[in-house]
């Protein structure tokens, strides 16, 4: 995956603004980080204000699978994940250690590139996809 248009956004999903979070649907904010020409140009941590995250509860795999619906998919999931999506409209790419197949789906829906990764440390992620050298761990979905 790489980032090397002149001018790039990329959405790290994180708990602490340094490492990346490992479950999509439960971190706290996006490090929202502003590429231009391989350099990190500018940083904004946005709290995330979706249902799991802004209710600091951790949630029931159950409440899909009760309708029917695989994890992360149905009328409930796809208004999470439009919400999810809609905090970071202005970026291209986003990247989170873990993530669920429906979310994923509907990020891509929504124009982002995915990412999910091993790297736990932002910093790494950051010059990886700087130098075109982040590699997708798409087996990392839950």
């Amino acid at each position: 995956m790489s980032a090397t248009q002149n001018r790039t956004k990329v959405a790290i999903v994180t708990d602490d603004g340094r490492t990346v979070a490992q479950h999509f649907g439960r971190a706290a904010y996006y490090l929202v980080v502003t590429l231009a020409d391989g350099e990190a140009v500018n940083r904004e941590l946005r709290p995330r204000t979706t249902p799991h995250a802004a209710s600091g509860q951790h949630h029931h795999h159950e409440h899909d699978h009760e309708h029917g619906h695989e994890h992360g998919t149905g009328p409930a999931a796809a208004a999470r994940h439009a919400a999810m999506a809609a905090q970071i409209a202005d970026c291209q790419f986003l990247i989170a250690g873990g993530m669920g197949r429906g979310a994923v789906r509907a990020m891509e829906a929504a124009g982002l590139q995915v990412a999910l990764t091993n790297l736990s440390s932002i910093e790494e992620v950051i010059a990886a996809l700087a130098a075109g050298k982040l590699q997708n761990e798409s087996g990392r979905m839950h």
